[in-house]
């Protein structure tokens, strides 16, 4: 296992926030780890919990097919060792036409170059 350095996450988070704001699932999952873990926003009050890159993709492909117009944007992160924390704004077009948006933070672990945990919350 390779040493954990700060700046080693930072680097991984915020190509990880780039993945996201180009939305781009493949560039995305290409900084998952094989055993990650991601833990939904939703539903409430505890979310969903997926195992393993291959269901974490399978997951997110619905949201990606799914959602109109979407915008991902990084807002900040803050890295403590193999940790991070990021706050985000998700928005969307609804069928109606309006935007909607959701503010949140992942709370994340990095191994060896590779995001390993996800785990989401959203203000409600």
């Amino acid at each position: 296992m390779a040493e954990v350095t700060t700046a080693g996450v930072e680097d991984v988070v915020a190509r990880f926030g780039a993945a996201w704001e180009a939305w781009d699932l493949d560039a995305i999952m290409a900084l998952m780890a094989e055993d990650a873990v991601f833990e939904s926003t939703g539903p409430a009050p505890d979310g969903v919990r997926i195992e393993g890159a291959a269901a974490v993709r399978a997951e997110w492909e619905g949201m990606f097919r799914d959602t109109r117009d979407a915008e991902f944007r990084f807002e900040e992160a803050f890295v403590s060792g193999d940790r991070a924390t990021a706050r985000w704004q998700f928005s969307w077009t609804n069928d109606d036409r309006s935007r909607g948006h959701v503010r949140g933070a992942d709370v994340m672990r990095v191994r060896d170059g590779l995001v390993v945990e996800k785990y989401s919350y959203v203000k409600g």
